[in-house]
C-alpha cells in the first residue's frame, strides 16, 4: 500500500484506542475536565455499563459559545500554551484529545453555559461529524451526553464485558477521583438507579469513610509527613490497621495533587511500612495524599495518565512509608480475642505440669541461644551512653526484672502473662523471630553480620542453575556473614555461617538450600532492599526458638522484657500476630462480675 496521510476522523479513532478503553475511561476524562473547570458539583448516569449512554452534568465555568467546536477538536485545549507548561502541569486533563476521542466513536452532545451568557449552546457529534451550533435553555456549567459507545467500531464494542462489570469500573472511578475531592460532591446512578451518593465536605477522612466503608472508622490511623526541600512535599492521609487488610491492592487509594493515580513505588512503600504486620498475600487499606510542586513530577508518561515520573524518588518512597509507619507505631495492635458466647465451646488448655515442685512458669532451660538478647540490650544501651559497667547493670535489670512476670507457658509454645488492659497470650516463636528479624537488621545496617568458620565445611549438592546463582550471589552472601564456595561442577562448600546461626545450632545446609531458591526465584534482584528483606525474614524464622522449645525461667523473663523495646512486637516478619489479649472486661462478663 502507498504512504498516504490519515484523515482527522481516523486519527481521532486511532487515538481512541488509547485514551477510551472502555466507558470507564469516557466517565474520567468527562469527570476530570468538569473539575478542571471548577465544578463543586456533579451528577453522572449511566445505562446499561455506560455503553448505551453516559451523561455528566456539572456547574463548572462552562465553555463560551465561540469555543464550543474548537473544544470538539483534536489537540485543542485551555490548560496548557508552551513547551514549558508540560514541565508543572497543575490540571488534571492537558492533551486535549478527550473530547474529540470521545465523539469520534460516540453519539455525542455537547451543552455548556458560561455565567456571562444569557442561555446556553449546544453541538451534536455522530461519529465525529460535528453538527451545527444552536442555542439552548440550561443553568450555568456544562452537560456532556455520550450514546451508544464504539457505535462505529464494532470490534471494539465486542471487547466489553457485561454490564455490571462495566458498571464497576465505572463506579470504582468516580470513587477514586472523589476519594481526592471531598469538596465536591457526586452523584452516580445506573439505568435510574443511584449507586453513589457523596455530599460536599470540608473533612477528608469523612471522605475516605464515605468511600471505603464507615464501618473503618475505628480501624482508621491519620498520618502526616512534610519534607519542603523535595519540593514542597506534604505526605497525608489514613492507614487501616491490618485487621482490616483487604486481599487485593484495590483498598489503597492514591492521589497526587487531587490526581488519582496506581504508583508503583508508592505502593512499594506503603507495602514496606506494613512490613512484618501483613500477610504479603494480604494489602492495607490505605488512603494516600500527596502534594508537591508540579515541576517535580512529569503526569505525562501514560495515556491514561495514571502512572506519573518524581523527579527525585527517593525522598517520596522515604516520606510516605515513613509518615505511615510512624502512625502504625503509635498505635495498640494487639488484637482481641473475644471468649465464646458458649462456655461449652471453649476448648481446656493443658499448662505445662510443675517438674520437682517448680512454679508452672519455670521452663526446663533445654533450648538456648538467647545470649544474643542480652547482647543487643547490651549495645543499645552503650548506644545510649551509658559506661559499660553501667550497661552490664542495664542488661540484668532488663532480662530479669521485666514490668509483668510470666504467669505460664503452655504446650511449650506459648507464653501467658498479664498487662494492665487484660491478659496476654504471646506465641514465642513468633515473638523471638520479629526479636531476631530487628537485630539482623539493626546489624545489617552497620555493616556486615558476623561470620563463624566451620571447623569441617559442610557440603550441598546442587543443580547447574544453583551453581550460577550462587555465583551471582556472593556478594550478598557474605554481607551476611554466609560464606559458600564451588567445590566441584556439582557441589557446593559451606565455610563459614552467621554467628547467630551458630549459637542456635541452625542447619546450614538447609538454609543454604533455601538461599539457592529465592536465587533462582528473584535472579540478581536479590542485590535490592526488598528482596534482602526476604533473606531476612528467612535468617530469623531459622535463628528464632521454635514451638517445642522448653524455655527456662530467664529465658521466659528475656523474651518478655525486651518484647517491650520492639517497634512491631505485635506481629512477626511475616504478618502472623506474636500475641493475643483476652480484656479484663471480657473476663468478668464470663464468670459473672
Amino acid at each position: 500500500m502507498p504512504i498516504r496521510a490519515l484523515s482527522p476522523q481516523l486519527i481521532n479513532q486511532i487515538a481512541a484506542g488509547e485514551v477510551v478503553e472502555r466507558p470507564a475511561s469516557v466517565v474520567k476524562e468527562l469527570v476530570e475536565n468538569a473539575l478542571d473547570a471548577g465544578a463543586t458539583s456533579m451528577q453522572i448516569e449511566i445505562e446499561e455499563g455506560g455503553s448505551a449512554l453516559v451523561r455528566v452534568v456539572d456547574n463548572g465555568c462552562g465553555i463560551p459559545a465561540d469555543e464550543m467546536l474548537l473544544a470538539l477538536s483534536a489537540h485543542a485545549t485551555s490548560k496548557i500554551a508552551t513547551s514549558e507548561d508540560l514541565e508543572s502541569i497543575a490540571t488534571l486533563g492537558f492533551r486535549g484529545e478527550a473530547m474529540a476521542s470521545i465523539a469520534s466513536v460516540s453519539r455525542m452532545t455537547l451543552r455548556s453555559r458560561t455565567k456571562d451568557a444569557d442561555a446556553g449552546t449546544e453541538v451534536s457529534v455522530d461519529g465525529g461529524v460535528v453538527g451545527g451550533l444552536r442555542p439552548v435553555a440550561m443553568r450555568v456549567g456544562t452537560s456532556v451526553e455520550v450514546r451508544t459507545l464504539f457505535f462505529n467500531v464494532p470490534a471494539r464494542r465486542k471487547f466489553l464485558r457485561a454490564d455490571s462489570a462495566e458498571t464497576a469500573r465505572i463506579t470504582e472511578v468516580v470513587e477514586a477521583i472523589a476519594v481526592g475531592h471531598p469538596a465536591v460532591a457526586f452523584t452516580l446512578s445506573s439505568n435510574g438507579r443511584a449507586l453513589l451518593t457523596l455530599q460536599a465536605t470540608d473533612e477528608p477522612k469523612r471522605r475516605t469513610l464515605d468511600v471505603l466503608g464507615k464501618e473503618l472508622e475505628p480501624e482508621l490511623l491519620e498520618f502526616e509527613w512534610s519534607a519542603p526541600e523535595c519540593g514542597g512535599l506534604v505526605v497525608h492521609g489514613f492507614a487501616g490497621k491490618p485487621a482490616v487488610a483487604r486481599p487485593t491492592a484495590k483498598a489503597v487509594r492514591m492521589h497526587l495533587n487531587g490526581r488519582p493515580i496506581m504508583d508503583r513505588l508508592l505502593l512499594h512503600a506503603v507495602k514496606e511500612a506494613y512490613r512484618g504486620l501483613l500477610d504479603p498475600a494480604r494489602s492495607p487499606s490505605v488512603a494516600l495524599f500527596l502534594e508537591i510542586d508540579p515541576r517535580e513530577v512529569d503526569v505525562n508518561v501514560h495515556p491514561a495518565k495514571s502512572e506519573v515520573r518524581f523527579r527525585t524518588p527517593q525522598p517520596v518512597h522515604q516520606g510516605v512509608r515513613r509518615a505511615i509507619e510512624r502512625a502504625l507505631r503509635s498505635a495498640n495492635l494487639v488484637p482481641w480475642f473475644e471468649l465464646s458466647k458458649d462456655p461449652a465451646t471453649v476448648p481446656s488448655a493443658g499448662v505445662t505440669t510443675p517438674e520437682h515442685g517448680a512454679p508452672p512458669w519455670f521452663g526446663s532451660g533445654a533450648s538456648s541461644g538467647f545470649a544474643e538478647l542480652a547482647a543487643i540490650a547490651h549495645a543499645r544501651a552503650l548506644e545510649g551512653g551509658a559506661s559499660l559497667e553501667r550497661a552490664a547493670v542495664t542488661v540484668a535489670s532488663t532480662i530479669m526484672e521485666p514490668k509483668r512476670a510470666p504467669i505460664a507457658q503452655f504446650h511449650e509454645n506459648y507464653i501467658v502473662t498479664e498487662d494492665d488492659e487484660g491478659i496476654l497470650i504471646i506465641d514465642q516463636h513468633a515473638l523471638h523471630e520479629r526479636y531476631m528479624f530487628e537485630l539482623i537488621f539493626d546489624r545489617l545496617s552497620q555493616g556486615s553480620l558476623e561470620s563463624q568458620t566451620l571447623l569441617v565445611p559442610e557440603v550441598v549438592e546442587c543443580s547447574v542453575a544453583e551453581m550460577d546463582a550462587a555465583g551471582s550471589i556472593r556478594a550478598l552472601c557474605e554481607r551476611i556473614g554466609f560464606a559458600m564456595r564451588p567445590f566441584g561442577n556439582r557441589t557446593l562448600a559451606i565455610d563459614a555461617v552467621p554467628s547467630l546461626f551458630a549459637s542456635r545450632g541452625v542447619d546450614a545446609v538447609a538454609f543454604a538450600s533455601l538461599l539457592l531458591g529465592k536465587a533462582l526465584e528473584h535472579g540478581s534482584e536479590l542485590t535490592l532492599e526488598s528482596s534482602l528483606h526476604e533473606i531476612v525474614d528467612m535468617m530469623a524464622c531459622k535463628a528464632a526458638v521454635k514451638a517445642g522449645d522448653r524455655l527456662s525461667e530467664s529465658e521466659l523473663h528475656a523474651l518478655l522484657a525486651l518484647r517491650e523495646n520492639l517497634d512491631r512486637s505485635t506481629n512477626c516478619p511475616h504478618g502472623r500476630p506474636t500475641s493475643l489479649r483476652i480484656s479484663l472486661r471480657d473476663l468478668e462478663r464470663r464468670f459473672g462480675r
